[in-house]
């Protein structure tokens, strides 16, 4: 196992240095940082001295090479904007994204589960016949339709629910809504696929052969064999909520790292760009080890 995660951490170090790289030339192609942060009418000579300031004013492949110099000391650069650490206004927004992912997948996994092995105990069922079409609709649904349709139904219409920011409970429900109804969906149709499967098992018929009543052979017996699938599905949408809380926070201002980095592309604060998207790439990293781990524990015949 060791040996499996020392080889996984070599290959992310070296796609997270590779994306960084690629990082660093995209995101000076969207302008001269000076436009936005100086007047129209600023002087030639107080544009030459915000380029020298900022780094800016020599060839590309210098600041290349100076950005991979700073980066060997753990040097991310300083916001253009805050005037500090760049590392530090990536690390500080965050926990944002990571809480509000986080309580989007809880949910999201514990009412799919539900869901997915009620709807394999019975088959071609009323219930089963709405999980499927509502699944269906969760996972088709676009990110940014939802939050505006739900815009405007709670906050606009109904006046229930505030449009944007952070608070009370009440500046969750629609952010978390938003990130969770495609994981949702489509972890009802894995769950559900998977139970129908275990369910035909033999080890199922003898189970019930031995007189075991419905509630334990699909949540005793059926359905922890049929978490692996899950889990996997479920990692992926993980990292995926983690990317795609960039378009949910956008639209509801969500201070997280997703609207961090909107915001600095926009702004063309290239440093803070370059640190949100580390974050993120580690992240993610993490994430898929953990999920690596989990199948060891849950599948003691899984070995790496």
């Amino acid at each position: 196992m060791l040996n499996y995660l020392g080889r996984r951490a070599s290959h992310s170090v070296i796609s997270i240095l590779g994306l960084l790289i690629l990082v660093f030339f995209l995101v000076r192609l969207t302008g001269d940082p000076s436009a936005l942060y100086l007047p129209l009418d600023s002087t030639p000579e107080a544009r030459a001295a915000f380029a020298k300031l900022n780094g800016l004013d020599q060839p590309i492949y210098i600041q290349f090479w100076h950005y991979l110099s700073d980066l060997a000391r753990l040097d991310f650069g300083e916001s253009m904007r805050q005037h500090r650490s760049a590392m530090a206004v990536a690390l500080q927004a965050f926990p944002q994204t990571l809480k509000l992912a986080f309580v989007a997948m809880l949910l999201s996994v514990s009412l799919a589960i539900l869901v997915g092995a009620l709807a394999a105990a019975r088959p071609r069922g009323v219930f089963d016949r709405l999980a499927s079409v509502a699944s269906l609709a969760g996972a088709s649904a676009p990110d940014f339709w939802v939050a505006i349709v739900a815009i405007l139904v709670f906050a606009v219409g109904l006046d229930v629910l505030p449009t944007s920011g952070t608070g009370g409970w009440q500046y969750w429900v629609m952010p978390i809504f938003v990130l969770m109804l495609r994981p949702f969906g489509l972890l009802v149709q894995v769950v559900r696929g998977t139970m129908l499967s275990s369910l035909a098992s033999p080890y199922i018929k003898t189970a019930r052969a031995k007189g075991l009543g419905r509630h334990a052979i699909v949540f005793g017996h059926a359905l922890r064999n049929s978490l692996l699938p899950v889990i996997t599905v479920a990692g992926d949408l993980a990292t995926g909520l983690i990317n795609g809380a960039v378009v949910v926070e956008s639209i509801f201002g969500w201070p997280g790292i997703g609207k961090l980095m909107i915001d600095s592309i926009i702004q063309r604060d290239f440093a803070v760009v370059q640190s949100t998207i580390l974050v993120t790439a580690t992240a993610i990293f993490i994430l898929n080890i953990v999920i690596d781990v989990l199948y060891a524990v849950l599948d003691p015949r899984v070995r790496y």
